[in-house]
């Protein structure tokens, strides 16, 4: 549960619905399923294994393992990923600790949807404010870090996932409710396969990536957490369920409200805060499950950025090899993030940069690199592999799995980028 709490968060409930929308909602939806399956298991795996196998966060992991220094340059991509998300992630964040105060005094209230988008801009354009609240998320992941309490977060995790994906199931029964509600249940479920071009191929695999936290180094650290007993095949599989049904989910509650309420699915990272508080106004006793709803967006998205700042604070930790205690690491880390997020805060450019290059490009060369790293190097090396740190996946999903490494992975990545750069045009 705390591993899904690190893969559950922003990217499935803000995320997914806008880029889905973006991209033809059923056509992406078909890729994105495909990348998970294909993708995301094995990857989702690899990090698991990676840390279950040698002990190590993500800087320490491939010098172990390989008993030399030639792969850090994944260590050096997994920390810069990391920093770079936590720039934009944290503001994102921040919209959603601005919305939970916003909840508590029943604001916005009585607004139609062209109110709520205009509502939304004028937000996310108050310097000052979104500085404030993009501060409360980085100076409380840091805490938590500071004070170590990451059974808190795992005891925390297990009681609020479950709670979280109720409220979800109650605003997904409301939300069909509503008159106009199928036209957004076939726009997100009916696949016009006239959409599915290479530009939806690659947003569809950066979500599938930043979604599952595949790439930057996060899952590495929770396998090192693993006791030895762990079936590291089960817990992907679990990991990858749960992560997916929650994006589901959020798509079922967006799409039939969108087309309920007139809006235009391509709306743009704005859009779950223009569509749930529109959503909250239509349901009984609306305060509340406001105010509980945005509580628990905001408990989600803080578990993914422990996740995110404690891959950097570990690295900084390792680096310096013992000039710097944890706590001194903590400060540093945060006090970077900090600077990041006021960039980001500040230039919408950047955020869109960071968004794009972290989830496009960051992510799926780091996952290439683990990937060949585990089907290719370590075999080569003498090594059996990772495989061994889960005695209980059988002798055919083994072969399935190293060969989804060596191949389909690698060359969908390659073949993906390839059409980026407009090689196939």
């Amino acid at each position: 549960m705390a591993a899904a709490g690190s893969a559950v968060g922003l990217g499935n409930i803000w995320k997914f619905p806008y880029i889905a929308g973006e991209n033809g909602g059923g056509a992406f939806l078909i890729v994105y399923l495909l990348c998970v399956l294909l993708f995301g298991m094995p990857l989702v795996m690899t990090e698991f294994l990676i840390g279950k196998r040698s002990g190590k966060s993500a800087y320490g992991a491939f010098q172990e393992l390989s008993g030399n220094n030639r792969w850090q340059w994944l260590s050096w991509l997994c920390m810069l990923t990391s920093f770079c998300i936590m720039g934009f992630y944290f503001v994102v964040t921040g919209w959603c600790f601005n919305y939970l105060m916003e909840a508590f005094v029943h604001v916005p209230s009585g607004l139609n949807m062209s109110d709520l988008s205009s509502h939304f801009a004028e937000v996310s354009a108050d310097i000052p404010r979104m500085i404030t609240f993009s501060l409360i998320p980085i100076f409380l992941t840091a805490a938590v870090l500071w004070f170590d309490v990451n059974k808190g977060i795992e005891r925390m995790s297990k009681t609020l996932m479950p709670l979280l994906l109720v409220l979800m199931v109650l605003m997904a029964g409301r939300v069909l409710m509503l008159d106009g509600s199928n036209i957004g249940m076939r726009f997100f479920f009916q696949t016009d396969f006239s959409k599915i071009t290479p530009t939806v191929i690659m947003e569809a695999m950066g979500q599938c990536f930043f979604s599952l936290s595949i790439g930057m180094g996060a899952l590495i650290t929770y396998g090192a957490y693993m006791p030895k007993g762990q079936n590291v095949t089960r817990t992907s599989i679990e990991v990858i369920v749960l992560d997916t049904m929650v994006a589901l989910l959020a798509g079922l509650i967006i799409f039939p409200a969108v087309f309920a309420f007139g809006m235009d699915p391509a709306e743009g990272p704005q859009l779950v805060f223009v569509v749930l508080p529109a959503i909250f106004e239509q349901m009984s006793f609306s305060w509340f499950f406001s105010v509980l709803f945005f509580s628990l967006l905001c408990i989600a998205a803080i578990t993914s950025t422990i996740s995110l700042m404690e891959v950097a604070v570990a690295f900084v930790c390792e680096a310096s090899h013992g000039k710097l205690n944890r706590k001194k690491s903590v400060l540093i880390v945060a006090a970077l993030v900090v600077v990041l997020a006021v960039f980001n805060v500040l230039s919408i450019t950047m955020f869109n940069i960071s968004d794009e290059v972290t989830a496009c490009i960051m992510m799926p060369v780091g996952a290439l690199g683990m990937a060949v790293f585990v089907g290719w190097f370590l075999p080569r090396n003498g090594e059996k592999g990772v495989l061994d740190a889960d005695k209980g996946i059988k002798r055919w999903a083994q072969k399935t799995y190293i060969a989804a490494l060596r191949w389909l992975v690698p060359a969908a990545i390659l073949l993906i980028f390839l059409n980026r750069l407009g090689v196939f045009r």
